[in-house]
């Protein structure tokens, strides 16, 4: 009982958090108005807050992030349910970042020629009944193929989110509107996540996908009733051979280089995140119901820490404070991956440590890489990234699974192996984030 009284005050400060961000600016310019000299036939006018329109896509990014993020705590619990090795279990989160990478490359071809808002809903649409299917799923291979659905759909609107932020806020306060969406991630961790290991422990891990699919259908709902037509990008669309368009992303230095730097920040987080939960159960002496403790108290920092974050790449340069919070980052991935069992206590500590390195280092590059594509590409270049950088998830999750060994008593061996590759790829991204330039 005393567990749920904490949980529901954290919830309840999260709450007063979020509603404080996307309070309604009084100053006019915080409102998106499209383009007056845009032609009617093109984009129909309408008027939507900034912070109204910036909530609706954290809720959107904040659903699909827990479909992605509930199977690394449900780790031990589907490890055990099914009888499965550590590498069945990357597997099983790499099928949901495989799909989403081959639908991203896919959709790189056709995704900046439709309405923003159309693409949003059908994606979302998709992702829901992907979901669903996850719920229902009897046996470990047909959640692996529902996953691979869930994925398909999931995968693709992360980007086409990051694309609208890029289309509609201006550059010198993108880095605080990114803060703000990417603050989904840790309302994941602290809202998603307990609720959805809560839900788990009273019935089994089908619960927790059953009440995702509702809240997403309730979402699509919101969305479909209150995002405006955003048609504006059409203006300035890529007319022209797939392929070419392909050629076009890969032959741009800068753009190169901002996928590069996905790739390595990918690989510095998820070669780390999926096998957290497993380890704090197998060496740490977590038990499985405990574990919503370590993605509550990460979240809840890290929610106010990645929104600080971004405010302070947009005063003081997002390469700058993204080489700061790289540099934090790496002191708790080594803390983490060499963990002795130690008190709980001193565990939440520097579990809470990593995820406000995570997040801090990630909001900054987001929006770097928002900024480093022209817009007539940017929706097309963000569903690639997303691809490069969903492709960079499965196989960090699966390199994790190849190097990390489960004894028979269930502790985990060679975490600390996989750390080293965590900062190597992060010490990388600090490089290469100094080359990217702001283009749009």
């Amino acid at each position: 009982m005393l567990f749920y009284f904490f949980y529901y005050l954290f919830a309840l400060c999260l709450n007063l958090i979020l509603s404080f961000c996307f309070m309604p600016e009084s100053n006019s310019s915080k409102t998106y108005i499209l383009p007056p000299d845009t032609p009617d036939s093109i984009v129909p006018k309408a008027v939507i807050r900034e912070g109204w329109l910036l909530f609706i896509l954290a809720i959107v990014q904040f659903t699909h992030i827990i479909d992605f993020v509930i199977m690394m705590p449900l780790g031990p619990q589907l490890m055990r349910v099914f009888s499965i090795s550590p590498k069945q279990f990357g597997l099983l989160v790499s099928a949901y970042t495989f799909a989403a990478a081959i639908s991203g490359f896919i959709s790189t071809f056709f995704i900046d020629k439709f309405d923003r808002k159309n693409a949003l809903l059908a994606l979302y649409f998709g992702f829901i009944v992907g979901t669903f299917c996850c719920a229902i799923a009897p046996n470990y291979q047909i959640l692996m193929l529902a996953r691979v659905l869930a994925g398909a759909f999931g995968g693709v609107i992360g980007a086409l989110v990051f694309s609208i932020i890029g289309d509609v806020v201006p550059e010198h306060r993108r880095g605080s509107a990114t803060g703000k969406v990417m603050a989904a991630f840790s309302a994941a961790s602290i809202i998603g996540i307990p609720v959805g290991l809560y839900l788990a422990s009273l019935s089994s891990w089908h619960a927790p996908f059953y009440a995702l699919a509702g809240l997403s259908l309730l979402v699509l709902f919101i969305a479909l009733k209150f995002l405006p037509t955003m048609r504006g990008h059409l203006t300035n669309a890529v007319q022209q051979n797939p392929v070419k368009l392909v050629l076009e992303i890969i032959t741009n230095r800068n753009l190169v280089w901002a996928l590069l730097l996905m790739i390595m920040l990918t690989l510095a987080g998820f070669t780390v995140v999926p096998f957290i939960s497993p380890y704090m159960v197998g060496n740490i002496g977590f038990a499985e119901t405990e574990l919503a403790f370590i993605y509550l108290c990460g979240g809840l920092a890290s929610v106010i820490t990645s929104q600080l974050a971004g405010k302070l790449a947009d005063k003081y340069g997002k390469q700058r404070v993204f080489i700061y919070s790289a540099i934090f980052s790496i002191i708790p991935i080594l803390l983490v991956t060499n963990m002795p069992r130690v008190p709980h206590y001193l565990a939440l500590i520097i579990t809470t440590s990593f995820f406000i390195g995570f997040g801090a280092r990630f909001v900054p590059a987001v929006s770097l890489l928002t900024s480093s594509v022209e817009k007539r590409l940017r929706g097309s270049f963000m569903s690639f990234q997303s691809s490069v950088q969903q492709l960079a998830s499965g196989l960090s999750a699966f390199i994790s699974g190849l190097i990390i060994q489960k004894t028979a008593a269930g502790e985990i061996l060679h975490f600390n192996i996989v750390g080293i590759i965590a900062c190597i790829a992060t010490v990388i991204c600090m490089f290469i984030i100094t080359r990217l330039k702001v283009v749009s």
